[in-house]
C-alpha cells in the first residue's frame, strides 16, 4: 500500500513543489491548507485538498485519520520577516502555537515521521560563515524565534515519544518548477527574486534595495539562494531517511555560497533583457548582512544532491513562471 503523506501548506510556494516531488517519488499525498496565501490551482489534479487551518484543534486529527497518513511535511506558517517584527503575536500564533497543535495531533495518531520547514533565520546575524547546524541559534526577529521554538518542541517531544523528525533550515528559496507546473503565487510577496520578476514583467514599476551600507562587498545583503525544486527533493530525501529508520536530525538546505542583492538584480535583468528599476531605501529591521550555509550534513545524511545550483537558472525559471502566472492562475 502506498504511504500517504500529509503536506500542510501544500497549496503554497514550497509546499506545492514538495507535493510534486512526493508524487514523483511514488508517495500518496493529501494537502491541508487554509488557502490564506496558498492557491487551490497549485494543488495537482488527483491530490485531495482539505481546506482547513492546521492550528484549529481537530483539523489535523481528521486528516490523519481519514487519509491513513503515515508522515507529515509541515510547511504551513507565516514567513515575512518585517511583518514578524511589526506583529510578533501573529507569528507565535501561526507558527509556534499551530505547530504545537499539529505535533500533538501526530503523537495522538501515532504518526511518527515529521519533516519541519525551518529557516536559516534561527541563526540571526551569525559571526562565522558559512553556518553549520551547531552555529549558535540567536534569531534577531520573531519569525526566526517562532521557528526555533518549534524545533525545540520537536526535540522535546521526540525525547518523550517515538516521534522522529527532520528540521530543515532553509536558506533563501527561489525559482520555480522548471516544467512550469507551479511557482510562487503569494500575493504581495517580499522575496527578492519574486519581486524582481514582478518588476521585469511590469507588475511593479520599481523595487527597493533595503540598505547599501552593510559590511559586504557591494554594501547590499548577501544570501544563499536555493532553487525550490532542489529544496523539495531534500524533503523527499529526508523522508526516505526517516523511513529507513534514521534518527531525528537538523540539517541546513542551501548551496554554500551567496549572492548580493545587486548581483541578483543583475541576473534577473539578464534574463529579462533589460535592467530593473531598483531604488535605494533604508535598511529593514531584522535583516542580517550575510548568511550562507554549510549543507554537508544534508548531503551526507540524506544523500541529497542539488541539481539546480545556478543563479541564472533560478532567475530564468522564476521569470518564466511570472510571465505565465496570470494566464494559469488568474
Amino acid at each position: 500500500m502506498t504511504a500517504t503523506v500529509m503536506v500542510t501548506g501544500g497549496a503554497g510556494y514550497i509546499g506545492s513543489h514538495a507535493v510534486l516531488a512526493l508524487r514523483e517519488a511514488g508517495f500518496g499525498v493529501v494537502v491541508l491548507d487554509n488557502l490564506s496565501t496558498g492557491r487551490r490551482a497549485l494543488v495537482p489534479d488527483g491530490v485531495p485538498l482539505v481546506e482547513d487551518d492546521v492550528g484549529r484543534p481537530g483539523a489535523a486529527e481528521a486528516v490523519l485519520r481519514d487519509h491513513g497518513v503515515s508522515a507529515v511535511l509541515h510547511f504551513a506558517g507565516s514567513i515575512v520577516v518585517p511583518e514578524s517584527v511589526a506583529d510578533p503575536l501573529k507569528y507565535y500564533g501561526n507558527n509556534t502555537c499551530a505547530s504545537r497543535t499539529l505535533i500533538e495531533a501526530c503523537v495522538a495518531a501515532g504518526v511518527n515521521r515529521f519533516i519541519f520547514s525551518s529557516t536559516a533565520a534561527v541563526y540571526g546575524d551569525a559571526e562565522t560563515l558559512p553556518v553549520v547546524e551547531d552555529t549558535p541559534q540567536l534569531p534577531i526577529n520573531p519569525y526566526g524565534t517562532s521557528k526555533l521554538m518549534t524545533e525545540w518542541m520537536l526535540r522535546d517531544t521526540a525525547a518523550a515519544s517515538d516521534l522522529r523528525y527532520c528540521a530543515l533550515r532553509y536558506f533563501n528559496v527561489a525559482g520555480a518548477d522548471p516544467q512550469g507546473r507551479t511557482g510562487q503565487a503569494t500575493p504581495d510577496a517580499t522575496h527578492l527574486i519574486k519581486v524582481a520578476c514582478e518588476v521585469a514583467t511590469g507588475k511593479r514599476d520599481h523595487m527597493m534595495i533595503f540598505g547599501d551600507d552593510y559590511d559586504t562587498p557591494d554594501g547590499t545583503c548577501v544570501r544563499d539562494y536555493i532553487h525550490v525544486t532542489d529544496l523539495a527533493d531534500a524533503h523527499v530525501a529526508a523522508l526516505r531517511y526517516l523511513e529507513g529508520g534514521g534518527d531525528s536530525v537538523i540539517a541546513n538546505c542551501g548551496y554554500g555560497h551567496g549572492f548580493s542583492v545587486r548581483q541578483v538584480l543583475d541576473a534577473v535583468g539578464r534574463q529579462a533583457g533589460a535592467p530593473l528599476d531598483a531604488r535605494m531605501a533604508p535598511r529593514r529591521a531584522g535583516d542580517a548582512p550575510a548568511l550562507m550555509s554549510d549543507s554537508t550534513r544534508a548531503r551526507q545524511v540524506f544523500g541529497w544532491t542539488p541539481r539546480h545550483d545556478d543563479l541564472d537558472l533560478i532567475c530564468k525559471t522564476a521569470l518564466a513562471w511570472e510571465r505565465m502566472q496570470d494566464a494559469r492562475i488568474g
